[in-house]
């Protein structure tokens, strides 16, 4: 035996190493690491009973990181509350993880884990040391859960709280922290992730973890995510039935398969959006008509997967229960649209836009199917297959509409705009964007023959339209249009103006931006003709007005005038807020910028008692100066925003001050 016991060395400390020359025989008596160092008396021979000295110079790793996973696991679902597992999550990125993949459902009870405690403990000693108030920063706050919220809230499992990650924040250690901070919170009811270039730590491992720790999850949406695939969606739609609203942008490693499990797993879904996803196609659309039973809300964007089969298996399954659907950008043809015209039964809000397959006959097709009886609003854009013939279908086939937007359908003329109007007896609002075949007669044609129904009419960028002196049988007009904008329809002059004067006498808001070619003449018919009251004016960019019409403006319409806006109106000076003073008693919003206001206008603003402006553009007006700090003070009383931009004539030292002394206004400068 002492043969085995007998070592060689110094008689001083053995770091590191064994103590014996033959390893094997020293492992049969000791287990040491090779991180324990052990100090022997000085002696030749050594007992087993020799005392063992632990030295403190080593650095010793706590006892419990020697635990495997599986022993964590079960301590930390055993763990009592909320601000025990969050403390515990705060310790290492290993122990949030571990808690992280903890499912709500396997943690202990308080009742199942009362065996853990001491048998010598009473119930009041329990409950006594419960109660008492912990040390503050004893447990570190995890994505703003305090330890103190989260203990009485264990019940609560309706999941209202919600969180938004966007960039470098997305990764998979904030989901999880968030997993374990708001599982006794009742988890998560909506997370919305939005990702970008830098957002690379972000896998599926994060949705595995908020699947396990918020089974109450109702919104999630997932944007620009390109590490996110199926396993993490199909982790969502195992534990997260709950789930009613789904939103996919760009995430092109999900498939099908990640979509056909949520379809499967979560009945309550009511709202799905794609956008962008490459991968996703027509056997998902499918599934969500077949398993999804509330669905009423439907978004599908540039997915070149998607195709006929996908809208006609959507709506020959769904079609009774979809209210809302908005397809762009998909490679579908005529077929779709008369599927939808047929099976559309509870169609309210109809969206289609960048459909190029799509002919005139689509168009027509769905608007005799008979099948858009409630529908209330249509949106087309960018579709070359609108005609005349299609939109009067349309108006025929759809009594309900009241809401209706052309863009960019170059193939709509003047015949196919009016006879829609005539057909669409609930027509409220029309917006015509970019539609150069619609002329001044296409215009007035509309407003002669709406029903009388019509109350917002908007045109935008419509070239077509232009400035023809002949003479309009007024056989009717629309006293119902409440509403007039016309944007940048550089043809359109005072004679047509003055003829949309004498049709429309219940205008109340006016909207004629861009319009160059106007003086006062064209717009006072307007003006004038307006029994109701003009409440919101738009004048920005009419180079050609003065000063008379503003005054023709506050004098009639002083008492209703709110908002008005005169931006670009160069030949505005003093003399309109003179007016603007003197007339306006309800005046929140004017814009005056780029316009010839002076020092002088300013004051006259300030001393009028009656006038309470909440915003004020003076953007681009040089001659304004620092001389009109006191009076900006006074108007100050009541502004919650004020425009100095681009005011040469304002000092630093002045918009110091103004930010000084109008700390609740909000200054551009």
């Amino acid at each position: 035996m002492s043969k085995v016991f007998d070592f060689t060395g110094d008689n001083d400390f053995c770091p590191g190493g064994f103590l014996y020359q033959n390893p094997k025989e020293s492992s049969l008596f000791l287990s040491l690491g090779s991180h324990v160092d052990v100090y022997f008396p000085p002696r030749k021979r050594s007992r087993i009973s020799a005392p063992f000295v632990v030295s403190g110079g080593a650095k010793q790793q706590p006892s419990i990181e020697t635990l495997p996973d599986e022993c964590l696991f079960e301590v930390f679902r055993r763990l009592p509350g909320g601000h025990e597992r969050s403390a515990c999550a705060c310790v290492s990125k290993r122990w949030l993880m571990l808690l992280s993949s903890i499912h709500r459902d396997e943690i202990c009870t308080t009742a199942m884990t009362h065996f853990v405690e001491p048998e010598d403990r009473s119930e009041s000693q329990k409950s006594d040391e419960f109660a008492q108030p912990k040390e503050k920063g004893e447990f570190g706050d995890l994505n703003g859960i305090k330890p103190e919220d989260v203990e009485f809230q264990e019940a609560d499992s309706h999941g209202y709280l919600s969180r938004c990650l966007e960039g470098k924040k997305a990764s998979d250690v904030r989901l999880a922290a968030i997993s374990v901070g708001t599982t006794s919170r009742g988890g998560l009811g909506k997370l919305s992730i939005r990702g970008n270039t830098s957002t690379r730590r972000l896998t599926d491992l994060g949705l595995k973890a908020i699947s396990r720790g918020c089974p109450s999850l109702g919104v999630l949406s997932l944007w620009n995510l390109s590490s996110v695939g199926d396993e993490g969606l199909s982790a969502i739609a195992t534990s997260c039935h709950s789930l009613e609203k789904l939103d996919l942008c760009h995430c092109p490693a999900i498939t099908d398969k990640g979509l056909i499990t949520i379809a499967m797993n979560c009945p309550n879904l009511t709202s799905v959006t794609i956008e962008s996803c490459v991968n996703i196609g027509n056997g998902s659309l499918q599934a969500l008509g077949r398993n999804c039973p509330n669905l009423k809300c439907i978004t599908v964007k540039n997915c070149p997967l998607v195709g006929d089969q996908g809208i006609a298996s959507l709506f020959s399954l769904a079609g009774h229960t979809l209210t809302k659907a908005n397809f762009q950008a998909l490679n579908i043809s005529d077929v779709s649209l008369a599927v939808i015209g047929h099976y559309g039964s509870a169609m309210i809000d109809l969206a289609l836009g960048g459909l190029h397959n799509v002919n005139e006959r689509g168009f027509w097709v769905m608007g005799k199917g008979q099948g858009l009886q409630k529908l209330k609003s249509l949106s087309v854009t960018s579709c070359k297959g609108v005609s005349d013939v299609g939109l009067e279908a349309m108006g025929k086939g759809c009594p309900s509409l009241k809401v209706c937007g052309l863009q960019k359908c170059p193939l709509v003329s003047d015949n196919g705009v009016v006879a829609f109007a005539k057909a669409a007896g609930s027509l409220q609002s029309l917006r015509l964007e970019e539609c150069h075949r619609i002329t001044q007669f296409g215009v007035l044609g509309i407003l002669s023959n709406c029903s009388g129904k019509l109350k917002d009419f908007t045109l935008t960028n419509c070239l077509g339209i232009q400035d023809i002196d002949f003479e309009f049988p007024l056989t009717s007009s629309c006293c119902s249009l409440r509403s007039l904008t016309i944007r940048n329809c550089p043809g359109l002059g005072n004679t047509g103006l003055g003829v949309l004067g004498r049709l429309c006498s219940g205008l109340t808001h006016v909207d004629l931006t861009g319009l160059q070619g106007i003086t006062d003449s064209g717009i006072l018919p307007l003006v004038q003709r307006s029994v109701v009251g003009l409440v919101k004016v738009n004048l920005s960019g009419c180079v050609n007005l003065t000063d008379n019409l503003v005054a023709e403006i506050t004098k009639l319409h002083g008492a209703t005038l709110e908002i008005l806006n005169l931006d670009g109106c160069r030949c505005i000076t003093d003399v309109s807020l003179k007016a603007i003073a003197r007339n306006c008693s309800l005046l929140s919003e004017l814009d005056v910028s780029q316009c010839g206001i002076t020092d002088s206008g300013i004051a006259i603003l300030a001393g009028a008692e009656q006038l309470f402006l909440r915003v004020l553009s003076l953007a681009g007006c040089s001659l304004v100066s620092d001389k009109s700090l006191p009076f900006l003070g006074l108007l100050g009383k009541s502004l919650v925003g004020l425009n100095i931009q681009h005011c040469c004539g304002i000092s630093c030292s002045t918009v110091n001050q103004l930010l000084e002394h109008l700390w609740r206004c909000d200054i551009l400068s």
